[in-house]
């Protein structure tokens, strides 16, 4: 059994995963969402498939990319936005918007609501009023807005964002969208022939001008309003064009774009429930963008894949899990345990480098360029070096830091993601890739090493003080790793320092400036320099190394996230109100650590044996032990 065990986990892992890859196909009679989901359109000057436009979009507003429903009913995104789209009556009665703050819910006098989410009806009477509220926060700095200032803000960004996604493919509350094209592009000849008469002074027919008009003010706010761009561009110098931009336009160009008449019969479709209707439209979409757009179509498909896989969900699942089988190994079964721990991480680490390379795929850029695809890198470097270490000692070790750096980066990874689009466009000043490729991936391979260094450093206080487990081989096995990931958290942080002073330089004119980002970064320099004077000069010893690595993550945490929270300096991308609190905690626990590790040897679980039978006057404890000791000392 025991020889057998890594396999089987590592099969049952595959099996799971094998469930993704192979989505179940689409029923005879159902609305086709896969194919509609794959669909091309513009937002946020990127050109993504339809379905991260609903995830996005549902997740901003709702805060999950699933909407849950009265009696176990369940929707996801794709179903969500194709009724907010089409069919919006429907979509304002789903509790979708999420308000917690009890002073924003006093402005509707529901102080005493035990609800924490509402649906679009219930703020449709308050919409001016909130709209107030929110120009009032929005003029403050992030920094300086109350929790209400920023719940209220929240609210009126997601109910502005809910209103132009209703109107982005067609006039919201629209019942017979294709019918109303065909009536419009029937009558802009003869009302062009009536806005010449009337130029000209002739008698002219005011009704055609006037029903032409009435429709040309809908699209002009239709274009206004959208969200989606929805059309491509005719030509290959222009731009993508919203539904109501290109209804406009038809009237000089003589005819309705193809794409905007397969959308209205789309949502006549869905509206009627006629779901043969609605899959032959989408695939005539679908299949036009493949003949004149086929290398956004191909992007998109797999932007599409992209999504459903979630490669990075599924490898924090297997990241737990691969941790908890290493601790495990500590207590028994120690050599079956760390081979399915290690043959589990390395499952975890080939999706999780899938997921990475996808994004550098999609986004035509270096691994990481904003704060999300930061913790992405971080923890996969993190976990490569990691699993070296375990491949060299193969003793748990390295296995339960892969495990648990690879999660926890992950996680703090899906709550960034929350802002919306986590493949956005870069910023002006960031628009390099050479810079990216260097630089950032310089710096952050060295956040990857420090926070390495940290978590064996709190593996051996753990194992130290809680539990007698710390034996001196694998004391000074953990010294060895850390001191050695502390050296290479060094040259990377070091190097990436100097390169980044180099780009400053190219983009600012100075290669120093005192900015919180640059400070961040040289603390770090500076930090893991300490550290080294300190261990060679032998002022500290193992227990010391340990105690410095552990402070090296409040640095590296104030360096990663800190700044961005001061809210100035060329590097700030904004505070997040939400993480500080989560930072706050992490920096707390730290200390924490610190404090534990500084506990006299005898109140270690580890030596408190040793030190009682000395009490006792029973035998001294054995050489190896008592050098154990004077090597943590």
């Amino acid at each position: 059994m025991k020889r057998f065990l890594p396999w089987l986990v590592v099969a049952l892992a595959a099996s799971w995963l094998s469930a993704a890859w192979w989505p179940a196909p689409v029923r005879r009679g159902d609305l086709d969402f896969a194919t509609f989901g794959k669909i091309p359109v513009l937002v946020g000057g990127r050109v993504k498939p339809l379905d991260t436009v609903a995830r996005n979009s549902l997740l901003i507003i709702h805060g999950k990319q699933e909407l849950r429903l009265d009696a176990g009913r369940r929707l996801n995104a794709m179903q969500w936005l194709s009724d907010v789209l089409f069919n919006a009556p429907v979509a304002d009665q789903y509790p979708v918007f999420v308000v917690q703050n009890s002073e924003v819910l006093g402005l509707f006098g529901w102080e005493q609501s035990d609800r924490k989410y509402f649906r679009f009806a219930d703020f449709s009477p308050f919409l001016k009023q909130i709209e107030e509220q929110g120009q009032q926060s929005e003029k403050l700095e992030s920094v300086q807005r109350s929790a209400y200032q920023g719940a209220v803000l929240n609210l009126r960004n997601a109910l502005v964002l809910y209103q132009r996604l209703k109107n982005s493919i067609q006039p919201e509350n629209e019942q017979d969208f294709a019918d109303q094209l065909e009536i419009f592009q029937s009558s802009v000849p003869e009302a062009a022939k009536a806005a010449r008469q009337r130029a000209a002074g002739e008698n002219f027919d005011k009704t055609k001008l006037d029903d032409v008009a009435g429709l040309i003010q809908r699209y002009e706010r239709l274009a206004e309003v959208a969200y989606i761009m929805a059309v491509p561009p005719p030509g290959e110098n222009q731009q993508w064009q919203s539904v109501g931009e290109s209804l406009l336009q038809s009237v000089a160009a003589g005819e309705i774009h193809p794409i905007v008449r397969q959308y209205a019969l789309i949502g006549d479709a869905y509206r009627t429930q006629n779901h043969a209707q609605f899959n032959e439209h989408v695939a005539s979409v679908r299949n036009w963008f493949a003949k004149e757009e086929p290398n956004t179509t191909k992007r998109t498909g797999f932007e599409f894949l992209f999504n459903r896989l979630q490669p990075f969900s599924q490898s924090m699942a297997l990241y737990v899990l691969a941790f908890l089988l290493a601790c495990l190994s500590w207590l028994g079964w120690s050599r079956p345990l760390n081979r399915a721990a290690f043959y589990l991480l390395l499952l975890a680490l080939a999706i999780h480098t899938f997921g990475l390379f996808s994004r550098m795929y999609l986004q035509e850029r270096p691994p990481v360029t904003n704060l999300y695809s930061s913790a992405i890198y971080i923890g996969w470097g993190a976990v490569i070096v990691a699993l070296i270490l375990e491949r060299i000692y193969r003793d748990g070790i390295g296995a339960a830091c892969a495990g648990a750096i690879g999660f926890i980066t992950l996680i703090i990874a899906h709550h960034l993601a929350g802002s919306g689009d986590t493949l956005e466009m870069l910023q002006a000043v960031l628009d390099t890739n050479i810079w990216l490729a260097t630089h950032v991936v310089a710096i952050t391979t060295g956040y990857s090493a420090m926070f390495l260094a940290g978590m064996l450093a709190i593996i051996y206080i753990v194992r130290g003080v809680f539990t007698s487990s710390l034996k001196r081989q694998t004391a000074d096995s953990l010294s060895r790793m850390t001191y050695g990931v502390v050296c290479f958290a060094t040259l990377f942080s070091f190097v990436g320092t100097v390169l980044g002073g180099i780009w400053a330089d190219q983009s600012w004119g100075r290669f120093w400036g005192w900015d919180p980002k640059e400070n961040g970064a040289v603390l770090i320099v500076l930090w893991c320099a300490i550290t080294l004077h300190a261990r060679w000069g032998g002022f500290i010893r193992q227990r010391g190394l340990m105690v410095m690595a552990i402070f090296g993550n409040v640095v590296t945490s104030f360096s990663w996230f800190g700044v961005n929270m001061l809210g100035v300096g060329l590097h700030s991308y904004g505070f997040m109100q939400k993480a500080f609190p989560w930072l706050v905690g992490f920096i707390i626990s730290q200390f924490a650590l610190m404090a534990i590790a500084s506990l006299p040897l005898e109140r270690w679980g580890s030596f408190r044996t040793a030190t009682d039978s000395v009490r006792d006057k029973t035998p001294r404890p054995t050489p190896a032990l008592a050098v154990s000791q004077s090597s943590v000392r």
